[in-house]
């Protein structure tokens, strides 16, 4: 009688603990996958909007509601995403202060950009680890986890052209071409996926150099890490006896 009370109790507890662990599977699954939409997102309307007032406060919203759900999956401290929470509602604010007042201003839509293309990947690739650890196995929330990654290297890049357009002594694109946030996601993914058009091409040594550095970092990055979490999806690890 007792062994068989015992039993029971531990078939509902392994009934219970699967329930939870598939809960949180499907919650996980969930917030890479907000995550993916939200980038892809935020590179569709960097590409395509024109930079109006009403556009921008989108834009800086969106932009901050992405970072916000990296820290989420990544599983960052509490304090780090306090603080990027702080940060990101005074950005929206001066965004839209900006916007009431007439101005088309893309401030705050680039440094909501910056935090993005800086604190995201780092969070991301944390979290990719954790879930690798506690499952033991490669899920589709890895492989979701690797391309939203790649995706923001791209969109770091970008951030980067723009930063030398601005604060450098000549125009970063030949010809004198205007470096527009669309045209710089434009180039960069160009060069992230080797496609290289070459309707728009970097007119200094450091623009150069940096256009070969993203070509090469994108290559290495989908033969090794993409490769590698596709190539395992679903296998789990084996267990040392």
């Amino acid at each position: 009688m007792i062994r068989a009370h015992r039993t029971d109790v531990n078939l509902t507890l392994t009934h219970s603990d699967r329930a939870g662990e598939a809960a949180a599977d499907a919650s996980g699954l969930r917030s890479y996958g907000a995550l993916l939409v939200a980038i892809l997102a935020a590179f569709a309307i960097e590409g395509i909007a024109q930079p109006g007032r009403w556009e921008v406060v989108f834009l800086t919203v969106l932009l901050s509601a992405t970072l916000l759900l990296a820290l989420q999956v990544g599983r960052v401290r509490p304090a780090i995403k306090q603080a990027a929470s702080l940060i990101v509602l005074g950005l929206i604010a001066f965004s839209l202060v900006q916007a009431l007042s007439g101005e088309v201003d893309e401030r705050a839509a680039r440094l909501a950009n910056a935090m993005l293309v800086a604190l995201a990947p780092p969070a991301i690739l944390v979290g990719v680890i954790r879930r690798l650890r506690e499952t033991e196995s490669v899920t589709v929330e890895a492989v979701i986890g690797v391309l939203c990654v790649y995706l923001l290297i791209g969109m770091f890049y970008s951030f980067l052209y723009g930063v030398v357009d601005r604060f450098g002594e000549a125009p970063f694109f030949a010809g004198g071409e205007q470096a527009t946030i669309s045209r710089c996601l434009y180039f960069s993914f160009t060069t992230l996926s080797t496609v290289g058009y070459g309707d728009l091409t970097a007119a200094s040594n450091l623009g150069h150099t940096l256009a070969v550095s993203e070509a090469l970092l994108g290559q290495v990055y989908l033969v090794t890490v993409v490769s590698l979490i596709v190539g395992n999806l679903g296998r789990r690890r084996a267990r040392r006896r």
